[in-house]
Order: C-alpha cells, then sequence, then structure tokens
C-alpha cells in the first residue's frame, strides 16, 4: 500500500512538473523574423501584386497583421540591418557611411561589440538563437553572427553580387543587366563564400539553391529547438540581384525570373509555417516578415516595385524605405495597420512580448508595438528619420513627410544623383498622397517649423560616433 501510494506521489509529482514547465514554456513566445533583401512595397499579392503568387505570406496577412506604413530604417543593406538588430538608428552605431553607403569585401569595420542585439537579449533569457542568410554588418570573425548573440550561423556576409574573381567584379551593373536580362545568371560568377558559424564551408556558394537551403536550416532548426524558446533571424540574400532559383521554381511564375524569387520565398515561409503545426508551435510563435529597403530600380524587370511609392531603393522617397510588414502567429488580433511602424520596433517589441527588461543604457530609438500587435491600439510612432549619407534628408511627423534634400540613386533615372539641398522644403500628406505628388509647403508653414524642432532635439543628443563604413583593408 505505501508502496502504491509512494507511486502515485510520484507521478503526480511528474505530471505536476511537467504541467509546471509546459506553463513556464508557453509564458515565453518564439521569434521568427524574417528579412528579405530589396523586397518593393508592391511585390506581395497581399500588397498589391496582380501576377506574383505568394499563398503562404498573403494568408500570413490575412490571419495576422498588415502594416500597410511601415518603414525600414534606411534605404540600403548594412544600415537597415544594424537598425533592426539593435533597435537604434544606424547613425548612432557608425553603420551608416557618408560616402560609402554599406560593407563591402575589404571594409575594415563591422557592428561594433557595444551594441546590444535582439539576439543577445534573448540568449541572455534562455533562447536558442540562429542567424541564417546574409549578414552584412562585417566579414570578419569579430563580427560574425557568433560574436553577435546568436548560437549558429549559416548564410553569407554579404550582398550576392559582392566579391571578386581573378582580381575583377563579374558582371557589374550594366553588365549584368545586358548578361543576365533574359536568363538566369551563373552562381559560379560569384565569388560569394558561404559560413557555417566562423568557417568558411562553400566558395562559390551554390546560388541556385541558396534559398531553399535557408528554408530547410529554418525548418531543421525549428525541429531541433522545439522544446526551447528560440530566436531564428532569417534574412534571404535574395531579391537582390544577381536574381537565382532553384529549378523547382524557375519558370514557374507569370512575373519572370523576379516572380519565381519572390514565389520560392514565400514556398519556405509555408514550410516553416507547417514545422510549427506540426509541433503544436504555431500558437506560440511569431513570425514578422519585411524587407531591408525598397526595390533596385535600375535593373528593371530583374527589380521588384515600389507600386505607387515614389523611387527606390537608395533615395529617402516612399519607395526606398517603406516595405511591407506582416506579422502572424501567437495572439496576434487580425486586421489592416495603417499607423507608423519601423523595423527598429521590432527589437523593444520582442523584449516586452518575452517579459524581457528593457535595454536603458544607451538611446534606443524602437517604441514597442505590443498594444497595436494584441490589442489594435493606436501605435506610439509618430515619427520617422530619413537618413542618408549622416545626414537627415527627410521627416515624417505623423501624416506629413518633409524633405530638405533629395537626390535620387544609381543614376537612375539618368542623372538624376545630383544631391539637391532645397532653399525650401517640400511637405506631402502621405496619408492622402502617398506617391509624393503634391507639395503643400506654402500651405503649412506652422508643420514645417514643428518638424524642424524635431530634428533640432533629435540631434542635441545625437553625437554620432566615426564612420565605420569608411575604412577599407587594401
Amino acid at each position: 500500500m505505501i508502496i502504491k501510494l509512494n507511486l502515485l506521489l510520484i507521478s503526480l509529482f511528474i505530471i505536476s512538473s511537467c504541467s509546471s514547465n509546459l506553463s513556464e514554456k508557453s509564458d515565453k513566445l518564439n521569434f521568427i523574423v524574417v528579412f528579405v533583401d530589396d523586397m518593393g512595397y508592391g511585390d506581395l499579392g497581399s500588397f498589391g501584386h496582380p501576377t506574383i503568387n505568394t499563398p503562404n505570406l498573403d494568408k500570413m496577412a490575412y490571419e495576422g497583421q498588415k502594416w500597410t506604413q511601415f518603414y525600414s530604417a534606411s534605404s540600403v543593406c548594412t544600415p537597415s540591418r544594424a537598425a533592426l538588430l539593435t533597435g537604434r538608428l544606424p547613425i548612432r552605431n557608425g553603420m551608416i557611411g557618408s560616402t560609402t553607403r554599406v560593407l563591402f569585401p575589404n571594409s575594415k569595420y563591422g557592428l561594433p561589440d557595444s551594441e546590444i542585439t535582439i539576439a543577445e537579449r534573448l540568449k541572455e533569457n534562455g533562447y536558442k538563437t540562429v542567424a541564417i542568410g546574409k549578414w552584412h554588418l562585417g566579414h570578419k570573425k569579430k563580427y560574425l553572427p557568433l560574436q553577435h548573440g546568436f548560437d549558429y550561423y549559416f548564410g553569407i556576409p554579404y550582398s550576392n553580387d559582392m566579391d571578386k574573381i581573378n582580381g575583377e567584379t563579374c558582371c557589374p551593373g550594366k553588365q549584368y543587366w545586358q548578361k543576365y536580362q533574359n536568363q538566369r545568371p551563373e552562381s559560379i560568377n560569384y565569388n560569394v563564400p558561404l559560413i557555417e558559424n566562423n568557417d568558411i564551408i562553400e566558395r562559390p556558394a551554390d546560388q541556385t539553391t541558396i534559398t531553399k537551403r535557408f528554408s530547410s536550416k529554418a525548418v531543421e532548426f525549428i525541429k531541433n529547438n522545439k522544446d526551447d524558446n528560440f530566436f531564428i533571424y532569417l534574412a534571404h540574400n535574395l531579391p537582390h540581384t544577381p536574381l537565382f532559383v532553384s529549378d523547382d521554381f524557375l519558370g514557374k511564375s507569370k512575373r519572370g525570373l523576379y516572380g519565381d524569387v519572390i514565389e520560392e520565398i514565400d514556398h519556405g515561409i509555408g514550410l516553416i509555417i507547417k514545422e510549427l503545426k506540426k509541433n503544436n508551435l504555431d500558437n506560440n510563435t511569431i513570425i514578422v516578415f519585411t524587407s531591408d529597403n525598397g526595390p533596385w530600380l535600375p535593373f528593371e524587370s530583374h527589380s521588384g516595385s515600389a507600386g505607387l511609392l515614389r523611387e527606390g531603393k537608395g533615395t529617402t522617397w516612399e519607395g526606398g524605405q517603406r516595405v511591407p510588414g506582416i506579422f502572424w502567429g501567437a495572439e496576434i488580433k487580425p486586421g489592416v495597420i495603417s499607423g507608423l511602424g519601423s523595423t527598429m520596433d521590432i527589437f523593444p517589441t520582442l523584449l516586452e512580448m518575452s517579459n524581457i527588461s528593457i535595454v536603458n543604457n544607451r538611446i534606443m530609438d524602437g517604441i514597442s508595438m505590443k498594444n497595436t500587435l494584441l490589442n489594435h491600439e493606436p501605435s506610439k510612432r509618430e515619427t520617422i528619420f530619413y537618413y542618408r549619407s549622416r545626414e537627415i534628408y527627410a521627416v515624417r511627423h505623423r501624416e506629413f513627410k518633409a524633405h530638405f534634400i533629395v537626390q535620387g540613386s544609381y543614376d537612375y533615372p539618368k542623372g538624376s544623383d545630383k544631391k539637391i539641398i532645397l532653399e525650401k522644403p517640400l511637405l506631402y500628406n502621405l496619408n492622402i498622397d502617398p506617391s509624393e505628388k503634391y507639395n503643400i509647403a506654402d500651405k503649412n508653414p506652422e508643420i514645417l517649423n514643428e518638424i524642424n524642432t524635431i530634428i533640432e532635439n533629435h540631434k542635441k543628443n545625437l553625437n554620432p560616433p566615426k564612420d565605420l563604413l569608411l575604412d577599407m583593408d587594401w
């Protein structure tokens, strides 16, 4: 009798312990941030594209939240990635350049170790962390993901068009376009390394299978860490040109090669969601999907679309920084959100949603979106800064956006690269005029005065550090 009673008590203890562990586990959410490269505001079916088929992302937008006024912190790669991972404007950590706009294979520096990343804060609080895909925050070992809070890394260290073969960059700019506008490029022409943890495991990386491999790594990580809390940073290096796609998706899209690429990325999202559901993690995981900047327009049909927005990558017009924003999973309340949001807001949102204390020993630019995601409360963000070359080119405050400097990018359209410091700022109401067509500055001097005051206050505590993109190892 005593033996049976002891066994019963042990059984009850085990059940209680397991229940307690499950309860504790469910209190913390898993997070997956998918950050694609150069995808435009208008490149998903749910954001208006008529011929690119994105059923998984469209379903996420329907079941979760679609943010229609969501912004990257920069219109080019390196600063936008630094901003997402640190929750800070890249002007605060040297990851925006005065002349060199992104890091290159011969860049001397990377993201400083003094910066705190999302991965570091989550890892300190028991999360398993992984970075998959494009890094572009320093290619040297001391700057790679494992030195910034990630347990595992599998990806490429910079853009997929970088590096040299026989001392020459293959197919830059128009040479690429002239050669490959009607076909898939040859992966061997780009000497980009594939890195696992801190070691190069393949060079050149076979980019025709890279999207498939990145998606598979994310699925594998979920499978191997289903009993732990995890954070996955999945940074696809596409649809940045050169465009690559696996044989399974080549020629499948009505939109051509660019559409093939987007549809393969969407397919990978579907595999990730399937794995989450298989392990009963879909109600305990949040997926964020967005892009690092707008489309790289000079590559025409090999570039994406900013939809109704003006211009694209490299510029501070809306097409350069306003990007799709989709939030899905856990307790997110479905809906379309037209309040302002930024990729910098992801950092404090994930911390608050996992009950982790915020970073309070430095200026943070991110603002938590938790209450909007869960309860549709109005977004707390009111201001967006549009930096280029370490200068403020434009500022949005509430619905109004003022331009103080305008400049095209990549000489597209031809002759547009000249920097113009405006004697009289331009002003647009983006709620009414998202295409930035109708200048209303003359009728609203008080709004320009308010925005100028915002800029003055912003600069008071800025103290920007050294430009870390400038120095090269020659």
